[in-house]
């Protein structure tokens, strides 16, 4: 999996405003961002849970912390895991996103819903996953 991931990825702590997610976020083009407490992992934040959540409580993002809208559920595989296993977890628990770790546990990168399609070697398998967290997805927003 390590050779698909994104890597170099940025964190933020639960203490961090929703403003400076949404900013770190924007500076990197990216849509999550692991919420790390003391190098550990305690959630992710995704750009909807800034705007939707935030939007919805009436916050203000300069002074609305991640803690109040982050996900506690950022689920991650070591990054010697196969493919094949990542798209199978992503499908299984419907997950755009997986925070990749080392041997240490530290959080080293992420694959996003679009890298295991692209790698695994058994195409349907990147299209069922594909399809399936979609329409979860979709059918969330209606």
């Amino acid at each position: 999996m390590g050779q698909i991931m994104t890597r170099d990825v940025e964190s933020v702590g639960p203490d961090s405003t929703s403003q400076e997610a949404a900013e770190k976020m924007a500076s990197r083009d990216g849509g999550l961002l692991p919420v790390m407490q003391v190098n550990v992992p305690v959630g992710v934040v995704t750009g909807r849970d800034v705007t939707v959540r935030r939007v919805a409580r009436r916050d203000d993002p300069r002074q609305a912390r991640v803690l109040r809208v982050m996900s506690r559920n950022g689920e991650a595989m070591r990054e010697d895991t196969p493919v094949e296993e990542a798209a199978r977890l992503m499908r299984e628990k419907r997950l755009r996103r997986l925070l990749v770790e080392d041997i240490n546990r530290r959080i080293v990168g992420v694959v996003s819903l679009a890298d295991p399609a692209v790698e695994v070697p058994d195409q349907r398998l990147g299209g069922e996953t594909r399809e399936s967290i979609s329409s979860l997805h979709t059918a969330q927003a209606e």
